[in-house]
Parts: C-alpha cells; structure tokens; sequence
C-alpha cells in the first residue's frame, strides 16, 4: 500500500515539474486555456450567429472584423459559438471514450481467464471495423444533432483505449501492492479503482487528450460531409457552409479560413500537451530529455 502510496505522490510531482520546465506542455496549455475562456465567456460577448447581419460574403469591415457568410451572417460570431459546440463535444467523447476504454481494458487484465477473452474479441472487433466508414454509415441512418455524434464517436472510438488499459493492467496486477490488497480481502473492484487506475493517471489523461483531438476532427470532419445538424452552428458546419456557398471558388476566404486556422491551433495545443505527457508516462523519455 505504501509503495502505490509513494508511486502516486511520485507521478504528482512529475506533473508538477512538467509544466514548469516543459515549454511545449505550458505553451499547449496555455493556447488551450485561452480557446476554452473564449468558447465559455465568448458567446455572450457576440450577437446572434444565426441572424442576417450584413451583405452575404462581404469581406472583413470594422462592423465585420471576419466578414460574413454566404447568407450574410457574422463570421466572428459564428467562429465563437461554433468554439463552445466544438471544444465541449470533443472533451466530452474524449472522456467517455477513455472512460469505457479503461473500464474495459482494466477488467479483461485484470480478471483474465474468459473475462478477458470475452473483452478482448470484443473491442478486437471493433478494432477491426474501419472507424471513419462506420462512423459515416451510422450518422447517415441516426437523427442528426450532437448527441448523436458524441453517441457515433464513442461507438468507433474506445476499443483502442481498451487495448491500450488491458495492456497496462496486466503488468500491474502481480505487483505487490495490488497482490497486498487483494489479501487484505479488498474486493475485486476496489482493488481497481483505488489501487490500478490511479498508477495509470498519466496515461489516462494522455489518452483523453489523444481522444479529445480525435474526436474535435472526426466530428468537423462528419459535420463538413453534411452528416450532422446543418442548422446548428459549430466549426464542422460553419466549413460545410462555405463549402456549400463555394467559398474556395470564389475567394471567399474568411468564411473558412479562421475555423480552419483554429481548429489547427486547438489540435496543436492538444498535441503539445500530449507529448509532454508522455514524458510523464514513459521514464525513458524523460531520460532522453536530462541527457540532451
């Protein structure tokens, strides 16, 4: 016990020590810091992205700081909503992705035997489906909104998490922390929640960080093919509309360009963040870093 105990304090240290000597993790944090106060406190400092504002594809005014659509709405305000839509749908697959992959993965290492079989030619299966065709065919036939692609994502995201956690439990549950617990007489699932997964904390917020990136792209991605709720206003759909109103034709580049440029900028800091925290998760990064 007393050794998960210090293994714990030890991985809270590292993450301490990350953002304090990591540029990358600080710089990834802090660009991602500034999109998630803009998507909270933004939407309440712009008009009504929906409302007929101006000229349609006039470009950038002081009255207009990014120009308006096709149908003469405000790009800045669209670009403002869209962040809230976006970045909260993502981090919400990210986490429920992560959340059913280490449930999953933990239990198939954990318990073994034919639990483990079981899970394993579960989530191996949908390892095998190609996620992007599963994931088009089944928005196509669903109603279309964000639940709906929060539901569509998690469906063809968590098997790779799973693989990933049962990978990890397997090497953990024969070290002696968790064989002393599990003398104590601690129950099976205690022994997971209390012993397993907090010695994965650092893989786990790497994961929901991979997770939250797939998932921002998948649905940008599904949302431009007119796969989600057109009507609605978040970053896959503002590019589906200046795709529909032949933006890149006619040279209407701000109606596509900032959501482009801030999806990049958010899946930057994401991988920013990302590659700091595999330093935290794997030691021999960490020791090629003290040695350049």
């Amino acid at each position: 016990m007393n050794a998960a105990a210090g293994d714990r304090a030890t991985g809270l240290a590292a993450w301490a020590r990350l953002f304090r000597s990591d540029r990358r993790a600080a710089a990834g944090a802090g660009i991602l810091l500034l999109f998630v106060l803009v998507a909270v406190v933004g939407p309440w400092l712009v008009g009504d992205p929906q409302a007929m504002v101006g000229i349609p594809l006039q470009p950038p005014t002081w009255q207009h700081l990014l120009g308006t659509t096709g149908q003469g709405q405000d790009v800045l305000a669209q670009l403002v909503v869209g962040a809230r839509v976006s970045l909260s749908l993502g981090f919400a697959v990210g986490f429920l992705v992560v959340l059913i992959g280490a449930v999953v993965g933990v239990a198939a290492g954990y318990f073994g035997g034919r639990v483990d079989s079981a899970l394993s030619l579960l989530f191996n299966v949908f390892l095998v489906l190609p996620g992007l065709p599963l994931a088009i065919v089944i928005a196509a036939y669903l109603p279309s909104g964000p639940f709906t692609l929060a539901l569509v994502l998690v469906v063809t995201g968590w098997a790779w998490n799973a693989r990933v956690m049962r990978a990890q439990s397997l090497s953990l549950r024969r070290r002696d922390f968790v064989q002393a617990a599990v003398v104590c007489g601690e129950s099976d699932w205690r022994v997971i929640t209390r012993e397993i997964l907090p010695m994965l904390t650092s893989l786990l917020l790497a994961q929901v960080i991979g997770s939250t990136t797939y998932a921002i792209g998948a649905q940008v991605g599904l949302e431009f093919l007119g796969l989600g709720d057109v009507s609605a206003v978040s970053w896959g759909t503002n590019l589906y509309w200046a795709q529909n109103d032949s933006a890149l034709l006619t040279g209407a580049w701000w109606t596509f360009a900032p959501t482009g440029m801030c999806i990049a900028l958010v899946g930057t800091a994401l991988s920013l963040m990302n590659s700091g925290f595999d330093e935290v998760a794997n030691p021999r990064l960490q020791l090629e870093r003290a040695w350049r």
